[in-house]
């Protein structure tokens, strides 16, 4: 299988993604769609594409953003996989026609998700999950809730069996939480979690995480 991977800025790379690539001997590509004119991967060459968070808006007038969606649009037609994480599962509900917008919270740092729906077994009932964001997306008609949290309900989605969009972050090691906070500390002010770039890097990253995350891939890449 070869994996296409949309990242978006250097911090915020494919983590344990790529440890889930290499265990089941899949190639792996990473485009960096931004930066260089960007390059987007066809439909053809992707049998599965993970779309990554950032910085910037869906909202955004970038060329590249509406080549994004329309290769997401493209490959839902063509029934291929896709797991989009914060920006890019706004992505995916924004390619589908739903509104991208403000968070009714500002979510940074590490707080609980809660598991809405059986769909995919053996997944805990909760698990604490790092949260980097201020937009939200809404859930797609015929797609099932996924995950929810304290403080927004529409944490994740999962559609037509192969479609996931998380808002928040469960490919992050401890190696990505460092690099994400060295480089956008300052993203955690007014963050209704009210933690510190130094509580950040102190929270353990669940060994769960990783696992949750292997499963959810190997559940759309089944169906």
């Amino acid at each position: 299988m070869r994996i296409n991977i949309l990242q978006h800025t250097p911090n915020e790379g494919p983590g344990v993604i790529r440890d889930w690539a290499t265990e089941h001997h899949h190639e792996l590509y990473i485009y960096h769609p931004y930066f260089n004119g960007g390059i987007i991967p066809n439909v053809k060459e992707t049998d599965l594409l993970i779309i990554l968070g950032g910085p910037m808006s869906p909202n955004n007038e970038d060329k590249w953003i509406f080549e994004e969606r329309e290769l997401i649009r493209n490959l839902i037609q063509q029934n291929k996989p896709i797991f989009g994480i914060c920006f890019g599962a706004q992505q995916i509900t924004k390619a589908l026609g739903y509104t991208v917008g403000k968070s009714p919270v500002k979510e940074v740092g590490w707080n609980k998700v809660y598991l809405e729906s059986s769909i995919i077994p053996n997944i805990p009932k909760e698990l604490m999950a790092l949260h980097w964001h201020e937009e939200t997306f809404y859930i797609p008609k015929n797609a099932q809730l996924l995950f929810s949290s304290q403080y927004l309900k529409n944490q994740g989605f999962i559609l037509n069996n192969n479609i996931i969009g998380l808002q928040f972050h469960f490919e992050s090691s401890a190696h990505d939480i460092k690099e994400i906070v060295m480089n956008d500390a300052s993203y955690a002010v007014d963050s209704v979690l009210n933690q510190t770039s130094e509580q950040i890097l102190n929270q353990e990253v669940p060994k769960e995480n990783k696992e949750v995350m292997f499963k959810l891939l190997d559940f759309i890449t089944s169906h």
